[in-house]
């Protein structure tokens, strides 16, 4: 079995194709039950962030891994798969383990070093694992992309090299005036409740807001966070909790706006803004951080309006300066992309070492059980130092053969250790299929709570 991805992203569609192939929660537990019935997958898990979907499989074949996984995306996005196809992108094996860690780490994200990915691949496992669609490579691929992205951020200065999506807004609403300083004393409006809106709402209370209000569906949501952000020795801004259809009016009193929701549709029409801007004298600024929008780009043409979503946020950080920590982190990709390579092929392996043993150790029971026939008067002391003796043999015969088999199948091209020692020794399949099976419900048990 091999690690297939096949997505698509910010660097290789066009944000009009990624809005439209968003995906809901609903439909990527779907996505993933169907990719698990579909022939060539074992396990499946899907990345989905507002500028990226990537479907992740172990898959027995290749080429029918990537039919049947473009396929799938196409069905479940709603983008026809000849529309899709040519955005999507291709990573097999190694190449695909190397693409997740450098996502972990933030070099592939629009903002080059933000931190928002590792809680994006941490819910993605979480999802794998609550739907039981990731095994035993998924989970320790994505519990190895979490370390590495943790041990970039804490070995290197990534995050010089960018902020989060959120600060990096702010700072194209601002323009050419410092955060702080544009942002002191405005009053906010956050449409939204999750993790983006959260950190949102977050960020412009320590940027000197003078007051938040939390719009969400889900008024007790609201309600949650702006406690969080009224609670004694926080932030100190004035925070309040209303619903959704009270935005309306609180648009005509908000100075700056950001909405990060999973609507299908929009959640501010350009009529909405209009109406809210008509006979105020204070620009609008609205900050649009949902795939798909939440804001009519209408309102990109509304005089006293100033509107930045994703499209214009890819465009803003094509020509961000790279920070000299990116190629330290590239190091520690490669390495870390070496080490994980040789951690699965030794995996590999030992099943069949496993199945080697056990085939040695019911040799030797046969053998003392025919000595004994054979041998009757012997008595318990002898019994037991002949086949100790017995035992030892064959361990010392197995020790270093066994010991160098490991050692071989970490390196590149090691899995045909495998393959050798069931044919040179007429090992079971079933046997070391049996051994295989026990690891994987084992590692499931394991990984199931880590993240």
């Amino acid at each position: 079995m091999s690690l297939l991805v096949v997505g698509l992203s910010h660097r290789s569609a066009p944000v009009s194709i990624l809005e439209r192939a968003s995906l809901s929660a609903d439909t990527q537990a779907k996505l993933l039950q169907d990719t698990l019935a579909a022939e060539p997958a074992a396990e499946a898990t899907v990345l989905a962030t507002c500028n990226r979907i990537e479907l992740y499989a172990d898959v027995d074949k290749f080429h029918a891994g990537v039919a049947e996984l473009s396929t799938l995306l196409a069905q479940h996005s709603g983008v026809g798969l000849d529309e899709l196809t040519p955005y999507l992108y291709v990573h097999y094996e190694d190449r695909a383990v190397h693409h997740l860690f450098s996502v972990a780490c933030g070099l592939d994200s629009m903002v080059v070093g933000e931190g928002q990915i590792l809680g994006q691949i941490k819910d993605t496992l979480a999802l794998g694992q609550d739907l039981h669609t990731a095994g035993r490579l998924l989970n320790d691929l994505f519990q190895q992309a979490l370390r590495v992205g943790k041990r970039a951020h804490s070995e290197t200065g990534i995050d010089r090299a960018g902020q989060s999506l959120v600060t990096f807004g702010l700072e194209q609403l601002a323009q050419d005036t410092d955060v702080e300083t544009w942002s002191k004393g405005k009053k906010a409006l956050v449409i939204g409740a999750g993790s983006m809106s959260s950190l949102a709402a977050a960020t412009l209370a320590r940027s000197g807001v003078s007051e938040i209000v939390i719009a969400n569906r889900t008024l007790t949501r609201a309600e949650r966070l702006a406690q969080i952000l009224n609670e004694p020795g926080g932030t100190g801004v004035a925070a309040r909790a209303v619903e959704m259809v009270a935005v309306g009016d609180e648009l005509t009193r908000a100075d700056v706006v950001v909405s990060c929701t999973g609507a299908t549709g929009l959640v501010l029409t350009g009529e909405a803004v209009e109406d809210a801007t008509r006979g105020r004298r204070d620009p609008l600024f609205l900050l649009d951080l949902a795939m798909p929008r939440d804001i009519d780009a209408a309102a990109h043409r509304i005089p006293g309006v100033r509107l930045v979503d994703i499209e214009s946020l890819a465009e803003a950080s094509a020509d961000a300066p790279m920070a000299a920590d990116v190629d330290q982190v590239r190091g520690i990709v490669s390495d870390e992309v070496a080490a994980f390579g040789a951690a699965q092929r030794a995996a590999h392996i030992t099943p069949t070492v496993v199945a080697l043993r056990t085939m040695a150790a019911e040799v030797v029971a046969g053998e003392i059980a025919r000595l004994e026939g054979r041998l009757p008067g012997l008595d318990d002391k002898q019994r037991a130092e002949i086949t100790q003796t017995v035992r030892r043999v064959v361990d010392k015969l197995l020790h270093a053969p066994t010991v160098r088999v490991k050692q071989l199948a970490s390196e590149p091209g090691g899995a045909g250790y495998a393959d050798a020692l069931r044919t040179l020794f007429d090992l079971d399949p079933e046997t070391v299929a049996s051994v295989s099976r026990a690891d994987l419900n084992d590692a499931d048990v394991k990984n199931r709570g880590r993240v």
